[in-house]
Parts: C-alpha cells; sequence; structure tokens
C-alpha cells in the first residue's frame, strides 16, 4: 500500500505517481509537503514519525461497512435514478478545504462502478451515483472511508431535500421577481425622464404597454403566491396577512391596466414589481433563519451509529442501526457508539455521555446498568439489550421536545397572530371608507392611487412574521448552548420574573447547587489503612467509592493481587480480605450491622461529621472500627455567584432537598440561602410546596431538578428545569432540559428569555408605529403607491434585521461533542 508522504493516509491506485519521488493523496497535502520543506521544516517529519508509532487516517477509518449492502439499508436510504443507478447522500467527516472536494468528486476514476460524485463544502454532504452491477455501496464506503472521508448516510434527506427543493423554488421566484422588477424600473426611468425632458407619445405609451406586460408577468408568476394565501384564507373564512396585499396587488394592477388602455395617470407596475420582489426577499430571510433553528437542534441525531454488530442465532452479524427492534441485543467496542437506548447484559466498562448531560468525567458501567443511544462506550467489550430505538431513544425525545418547542405558539405569538387578524379587518374597512371618501372630494383616479397606497402600507406583515422568528431563533441559540426548550411559552413566562414582580426559583441540592461528585475532607485513625481502602474501592461504581479511590490511590498492581473476597453491597459499603485482615469500608450504619466495635474516639469523630453536614465513612479492621472519613459533595463552580445573578434579576431562591438537615444546612449556609431550605423532603411534599406557590398566584415558579425524584414538582411548576443527568421522567415533566451540570445554563436560560422577549416587543411596537402611522399618512393622501412600495418592505426588512441581528450577534459555532477513541 503507498502511502502519502504528508499526512500518511494511502494513495488510490488512481492518483499514485510511481516515477515521482513523493507520493501524496491529495493536492492539499502536496501543497503541505512543498510548504513546510521550502520554510526549512522538514525536521517535522522525522520528530513526529519518532512520536507516533503509527500513522493514524480519519475518525472512523478501518471500519467494516458490509451493513451498506443489506436491503434494508438501501431501501431505506437511497433512491433509484432514471437511468437504473442508485444514489445515496452521505454525511462525510474530515472534509474541510476545496481540496476534500476534488478528490471526492475524483471517485468516478478511483472506484470502478461509480458513475457520479458530488460533495458540498459548505455542509459536507455528498451525493454518490453508482451502478449497483458492477460495485457495492460498502466498497464505495470503504474508498471514502481510506481516502480519510468517514461515510454516515444522511439520515433526514428526504426532509433535506424537500427543504431544497421548497429553497430552490424561493430562490426562483426570487430572482424572477427580481429581474423583472429590474425590467420595469429601467422603464420607469425612461417615463420619469420622459415626464422631464420630453417624449414621443409613441414611445411613452409603448414603454407603458411593456411596463404593463412585465407586471403582470411578475403578480402572476412570482406574485401569485400571494393571491394563493390569499384565496386559501377566503375559502377558510379566516383572515390572513396576504389578503390585503393582494387586495392591494389586485387593485394597483386593475387601476394601473385601465390607465395604460385610457392614456392617463401613473400605472403602477414599476411599484407593484418592486413590491413583490421586496416581498419575496423578507420571506426568503425568515425562511433561512428558520431553517437554522431547525438544523441546531437537529445536529445531535448525527451522533448515533449507523451500523452495529447484532446477535443472530448465535453469531454476530452487522446491521443498520434502523433495522434494531426491541429485545435485540447488540455488541459494542471500545470507541464505539452506542446505537440505542438499552441495558447492559454482559461486560464492565467506562461510556462518555457527554451527547446527553455534558459530563466530562467517564461514567463507570456493568451488568444491569441503563445505558443512552449515542453515549460512547471506551474501555471494554459490552452486550446491550435494546430497550428503545429511534424517536423513543432518550436523544430522540430531546431533539422531539425541541422541536415541538418549535411549533408551539407562546402567549405572546398569539396575540400577534390575533392582532394581526383585527388588522386585517380593519385595514378592508379602512380601505372601503377611503375609497368612498376620496371618490366624492376628488376624482376615481385619486381615490384608487390613495387606496391602493393604504392597502399596500397597512399590511401587518411584519407583525406576523417577527415575533415567531425571534422564538424560533431563540430556541435555536439555547439549543446550541445546551438549553433544550421544550416550549416558546416558557420563555415569556421567564421574561415576566423582574425586582417588582419576584418569582420563586425552587432548587433541589444533589446535581443542581452540587456536582455530585464527593472529596475526602478530613481523615481520623490509622494512615496505613489508606492504600488498603483504594484497594477494595477500585472496583466500586459508587460516588464514594471514586471519591477514596481518587484520594488515596493509585493503587499498586502488587496490592491489588493481595485483595481476596472483595464484596460490594451497593449503598452501604465493601468488605474484602486484606493482608492485614477483613477490611470493611462503608457507612456506620453499615459497619454497626456487621457488628463493628466503635470506641469513643471514633464515635466523636462520627458524630462531629453528621453534624457539620460532611458524609462519613468508616473502615473497621477485624470487627473494629479504627478509621473515620469525611467526605463533602462539592458545590458547582460559581454556584454563588450564578444564584446572586438570579436573585439580582428577581428570582427569590429556595432548597428543597430530600438529603438530612445538617448536609442542606451546611449548603445553604455557604451559598446564602439562609433559612429559605427544606430538607428531609419526600417527593410528594416537594409536589404540595410547588402547587402551593402557583396557586398563590403573582409571578412564575419555577422548579429545578433532576427528573427522578422531582418529576412530580417539575410538572407543577409554571416552569420545569431538569438539569444534567435526569431520567426518562424529566422528558415528559419538565419544560427546559440543561445538559450541564449546575444552574449555569439556568442563569443563561433566563437571560435567553429576557433578550428574546426585547426583542419580540421592540419588533412589536416597530410593526404597530409604522402600521398605524402610515396608514394616517396614506389616508390623507401624503403617501403615493409608489413610496408605499418602498415603505412597506423596508418595514417588514427592519424587524426581520432585529430578529437577525439578535441572533448573529450571540451565535456560537454548531460543533458536536469531540469524541476520541
Amino acid at each position: 500500500m503507498v502511502r502519502c508522504d504528508h499526512c500518511g493516509l494511502p494513495v488510490p491506485a488512481a492518483l499514485q505517481n510511481l516515477a515521482g519521488a513523493h507520493q501524496f493523496c491529495c493536492g492539499g497535502c502536496e501543497v503541505a509537503f512543498e510548504t513546510i520543506r521550502g520554510c526549512g521544516l522538514e525536521n517535522y517529519y522525522a520528530v513526529r514519525d519518532r512520536v507516533a508509532t503509527e500513522r493514524h487516517s480519519a475518525k472512523g477509518a478501518g471500519k467494516p461497512y458490509a451493513a451498506y449492502d443489506t436491503d434494508a439499508f438501501l431501501s431505506r436510504h437511497t433512491t433509484v435514478t432514471d437511468g437504473g443507478y442508485q444514489a445515496i447522500n452521505f454525511r462525510l467527516e474530515g472534509v474541510h478545504c476545496a481540496a476534500c472536494v476534488w478528490l471526492v468528486e475524483r471517485l468516478p476514476s478511483i472506484t470502478g462502478g461509480v458513475v457520479d460524485a458530488r460533495l458540498s463544502l459548505g455542509n459536507s454532504r455528498a451525493r454518490i451515483v453508482w451502478d449497483p452491477e458492477q460495485t457495492t455501496l460498502s466498497a464505495i464506503a470503504t474508498t471514502l472511508d481510506r481516502l480519510g472521508y468517514a461515510p454516515h448516510p444522511a439520515r433526514d434527506a428526504s426532509a433535506h431535500q424537500a427543504r431544497n427543493r421548497t429553497e430552490r423554488s424561493r430562490l426562483t421566484n426570487m430572482a424572477i421577481a427580481g429581474a423583472l422588477a429590474g425590467n420595469n424600473m429601467l422603464i420607469a426611468v425612461a417615463l420619469y425622464a420622459g415626464a422631464f425632458e420630453g417624449i414621443e407619445p409613441q414611445f411613452a405609451q409603448l414603454f407603458r404597454w411593456l411596463s404593463l406586460l412585465i407586471g403582470c408577468l411578475s403578480l402572476a408568476w412570482p406574485g401569485r403566491t400571494f393571491f394563493r394565501s390569499a384565496w386559501t384564507a377566503c375559502r377558510s373564512g379566516a383572515a390572513s396577512l396576504d389578503q390585503p396585499i393582494a387586495l392591494a396587488l389586485g387593485i394597483g394592477a386593475l387601476a394601473g391596466s385601465v390607465n395604460v388602455v385610457l392614456k392617463r395617470g401613473e400605472i403602477y407596475f414599476d411599484s407593484l414589481s418592486v413590491l413583490v420582489f421586496l416581498l419575496l426577499v423578507g420571506r426568503f430571510l425568515q425562511s433561512r433563519q428558520q431553517r437554522w433553528a431547525e438544523e441546531a437542534v437537529g445536529l445531535t441525531l448525527s451522533m448515533t451509529p449507523d451500523t452495529c454488530r447484532v446477535l443472530r442465532e448465535g453469531s454476530l452479524c452487522e446491521e443498520s442501526t434502523e433495522s434494531l427492534v426491541v429485545g435485540d441485543e447488540v455488541e459494542v467496542r471500545p470507541g464505539e457508539l452506542l446505537p440505542a437506548d438499552g441495558t447492559v447484559t454482559a461486560g464492565q466498562s467506562s461510556v462518555d455521555q457527554g451527547l446527553l448531560t455534558g459530563e466530562s468525567r467517564p461514567l463507570r458501567i456493568g451488568e444491569g446498568t441503563a445505558v443512552f443511544a449515542g453515549s460512547q462506550n471506551l474501555s471494554a467489550t459490552l452486550r446491550v439489550t435494546v430497550n428503545a430505538v429511534g424517536d423513543a431513544t432518550r436523544v430522540g425525545k430531546l431533539i422531539r421536545l425541541v422541536e415541538d418547542g418549535l411549533a408551539d405558539k407562546p402567549p405572546i405569538v398569539r396575540f400577534a397572530d390575533q392582532v394581526g387578524g383585527v388588522f386585517v379587518v380593519v385595514v378592508a374597512l379602512l380601505a372601503a371608507a377611503n375609497l368612498a371618501w376620496w371618490s366624492i372630494t376628488t376624482d376615481l383616479g385619486g381615490a384608487i392611487e390613495s387606496t391602493v397606497a393604504l392597502l399596500i402600507v397597512a399590511c401587518p406583515c411584519a407583525l406576523g412574521l417577527a415575533t415567531p422568528l425571534t422564538m424560533a431563533v431563540a430556541i435555536g441559540r439555547g439549543s446550541r448552548r445546551g438549553i433544550l426548550i421544550k416550549s416558546a411559552a416558557v420563555l415569556e413566562k421567564l421574561a415576566s420574573v423582574d425586582t417588582s414582580r419576584p418569582g420563586t426559583a425552587f432548587l433541589d441540592k444533589t446535581g443542581t447547587l452540587t456536582n455530585g461528585r464527593h472529596r475526602v475532607e478530613a481523615y481520623f485513625g490509622r494512615t496505613d489503612l489508606k492504600a488498603w481502602i483504594a484497594v477494595v474501592e477500585s472496583q466500586s461504581i459508587h460516588p464514594i467509592g471514586k471519591a477514596l479511590l481518587s484520594a488515596f490511590g493509585p493503587i499498586e498492581p502488587t496490592d491489588a493481587l493481595l485483595v481476596r473476597e472483595r464484596v460490594e453491597q451497593h449503598g452501604y459499603g465493601v468488605l474484602g480480605v486484606t493482608p492485614d485482615g477483613d477490611l470493611l469500608v462503608g457507612s456506620p450504619r453499615f459497619a454497626n450491622e456487621r457488628g463493628a466495635f466503635v470506641d469513643r474516639e471514633m464515635s466523636d469523630a462520627i458524630r462531629r461529621g453528621g453534624e457539620r453536614g460532611h458524609t462519613v465513612v468508616v473502615a473497621a479492621l477485624n470487627q473494629r472500627v479504627v478509621t473515620v472519613i469525611w467526605l463533602s459533595d462539592e458545590l458547582q463552580p460559581d454556584a454563588k455567584a450564578h444564584l446572586d445573578r438570579l436573585r439580582r434579576d428577581g428570582w427569590n431562591a429556595e432548597i428543597l432537598s430530600g438529603d438530612s438537615r445538617d448536609a442542606v444546612q451546611a449548603v445553604a449556609a455557604r451559598l446564602g440561602f439562609g433559612s429559605a431550605a427544606i430538607d428531609s423532603m419526600a417527593p410528594e411534599q416537594k409536589l404540595a410546596k410547588v402547587r402551593a406557590a402557583v396557586a398563590a398566584g403573582g409571578a412564575s415558579v419555577m422548579m429545578v431538578g433532576d427528573g427522578i425524584n422531582d418529576a412530580a414538582a417539575l410538572a407543577a411548576a409554571d416552569v420545569g428545569v431538569a438539569v444534567h443527568g435526569g431520567a426518562e421522567a424529566s422528558l415528559a415533566a419538565a419544560d427546559v432540559y440543561l445538559t450541564e451540570p449546575g444552574i449555569g445554563k439556568l442563569v443563561d436560560l433566563v437571560e435567553l428569555a429576557r433578550s428574546t422577549m426585547r426583542v419580540t416587543r421592540r419588533n412589536l411596537v416597530i410593526s404597530l408605529g409604522y402600521n398605524t402611522i402610515a396608514v394616517v399618512l396614506a389616508a390623507a393622501g401624503w403617501i403615493t403607491p409608489l413610496a408605499a412600495a418602498l415603505l412597506m418592505p423596508l418595514s417588514s426588512l427592519t424587524v426581520l434585521t432585529s430578529a437577525v441581528v439578535f441572533e448573529s450577534g450571540n451565535r456560537e459555532p454548531l460543533q458536536p461533542p469531540r469524541r476520541e477513541a
């Protein structure tokens, strides 16, 4: 195999230059190689080769793709072209420059049977067309993998293609409208210049007829969307924002046509063509912004694997993930992603659940442990029985909640819709009255001109599109920050709280204010037992066991071999036989149940640790407690600063916890809660407390918890927020899911809600203020149809720009969680 002299990847046969001194897999590597040599940095390659024992290709290289040839996979992800070929859309990893596009599109010359290959650099999507009689999809995927571009089927290909078709249609209409408007404006310039400088009557009339022809074409082709929408609304008996637009366009076209035929007055078609073009531009911007918001939440779905190994009739076979059903048993090897939610049936390992929880530390798992799709297996092979697949998985539910939130209408959006509907009726009545008034006081031509101007400027399209757009943008921003918002109504509820109208925030302690990870605060007794304590706890997955191992480790391999008969009773402690005797490490209750003797000194240390809010662990050697260890649950970083920020924003924070009084009061004292902390609460008591606060009225009530014991309280609150690590109950009960521990994201959520509502109210004021002033001026005859055609789209563009600036000023890069085998 010939390897690239720069990156070390295999060089395809079609790109090998056997007569050359160096071999390259693409033009980009050749340029990089020559640049490095030209700068006198040849030692780079020598140092790299000494450090790396082997060259590494892109993530996923060497992956088997046999499952890509199965009927289930092909029927789901491929289509048949007109020529009888098959086609598939791949999402490729490692695409970063034009050289990658060049290489991928040379696939037909590299792999026999490939008919066509097209790669979009912007979204790393490749469309591959091949002859199934000459090659297989697995062979094509393997070739792409070896080139360094690991392929994954674009699972949303049908939706993506539908969006592309719609977007191409919008772009086509917009381009046609722009071309027609431009030509009509050129004709208008000639007519206006002729009005001042003089023009032959026959040429003037010719230009007027050309303007009519182009204007009618603009209305009938790109402008038909407004007439179609208005007619649909009329048939359904509803008020639509397109009705006054269609009415204005129709009356303007009719008046202009009459004036052309009668050779008198304004013809309006230049204004109407520009109006159609600007309206289509505004709607295109709206659709693009909505698509950005949708793609932001859809990014997570690409983090689950395409294929997996399934146990069928006693042997493993590779199949598409989509073919999995509940009850299947899959094998997940180190470095691979879990294809579905399930339960570990064999093996012990560590998994990275950062996709779901934001947790940076691996989680130790063993038989009986629940695991989730999208998590990465890190250390050992696992057998997992599938419990949920596809949309039923935890990550699928999270994404569906956010997608539902995009479609949900909060009260302020419904208010805008209602105002828009009323506005349409009012405008129609005003237009009729205006036409009658000007017909009586002046003439029919002036009446038509004034009425057309009124209908154009009065259209509340800015009111109708800016509010839902701002909400969609906010949900998209939240998803990129790890804040998954189920309903846009949450933003309005949170934004209603301020210092003049304070709200109540109930916070669970563990996992919310503390991080659930313990550390050793004090050690009393025999220090020579630290090594043996670390050894007996080395295999524990309990947080306390991890904390003891972290404090007293690392362990020596020889010591690990000397400990025998290790037994763990989950939640209580661990037993083991050491060279010094039988060792028990666990809670004081566990030691007492095992009959261990406790002298006065150790009993005093146990008592004082409890009084100070510490978790107390004892070590008993040969049935005698000889060591007492105090552990504390660390506070979340900057928890005090985040709480102070919430309080300044008008939230009265209280702790509702099921932990012991000493532990809760210790945390409350450090975070400044004072007496606003209740301990030893059962889930029913939390629910009653939240319901009482909601029934009391006032501003919003927010409950923040882990979604397990707090599920009922989350559902009862005005805003339920489930923090990192929550169970399935949180998905149904909570309105918001935070993918990181702590309340830092909670502060971001509150700030997002406040800024969203500020922008929404600003847009409503702009839209309503514009419409009111414009209607008065148009009715007074101070605005011509041409001026109205320019002003009306500008109002829409103003609020659109306001929403887009709100988004772009706060946009963060869309990057999936980093995964390393």
